[in-house]
């Protein structure tokens, strides 16, 4: 087996993990949730399989939707993501996505944070947009992805740095 292949699997696991049982517990004020589990998306190697990455994507949201009792808008946002996740690669690092020389996971330079915070941005908005549903609800979907995309993204950026220390 590939070590890539059981990194994957590793990480897959251990998102889910901590999702489900510390971070899925944790709602400041109502407005605030982390979910750190869209790292896997984030952090999956550029130039492995695209269909096992879109199923893993979809597994991954689906997993989080039986746990959360969501009815889908895990999956949906997890599937979206990983679909449109080249054309924020091609948006945030241009001609180093074309020849696949980028690792999300080095050291950490405003290509990957523009990376990071856009797929963040986006997943939430669509999953806060399909879990609430409705246009009356408009400011309340904005305030709410805003503040987790926040969150988030700095719960990610701490891991990717306690996962991948800057060497020397």
């Amino acid at each position: 087996m590939n070590s890539n292949f059981i990194l994957n699997i590793i990480r897959f696991i251990t998102l889910l993990i901590i999702q489900i049982f510390v971070l899925n517990q944790i709602n400041f004020g109502g407005w605030i949730n982390p979910y750190i589990y869209i790292l896997f998306i984030i952090l999956y190697p550029i130039n492995s399989n695209k269909f096992g990455f879109i199923t893993a994507s979809f597994l991954l949201g689906l997993i989080m939707d039986i746990f959360s009792d969501s009815g889908g808008v895990h999956a949906t946002a997890t599937l979206l993501l990983a679909y449109v996740r080249p054309s924020f690669l091609r948006f945030a690092f241009g001609l180093s996505y074309e020849y696949q020389t980028i690792r999300i996971a080095e050291k950490l330079s405003v290509d990957r944070f523009t990376f990071i915070m856009i797929s963040i941005l986006f997943h939430h908005l669509i999953l806060f947009t399909l879990e609430l549903y409705r246009f009356d609800l408009f400011f309340e979907i904005i305030t709410r992805t805003i503040l987790s995309t926040i969150f988030t993204f700095i719960i990610c950026i701490i891991s990717i740095y306690l996962i991948k220390p800057n060497r020397k």
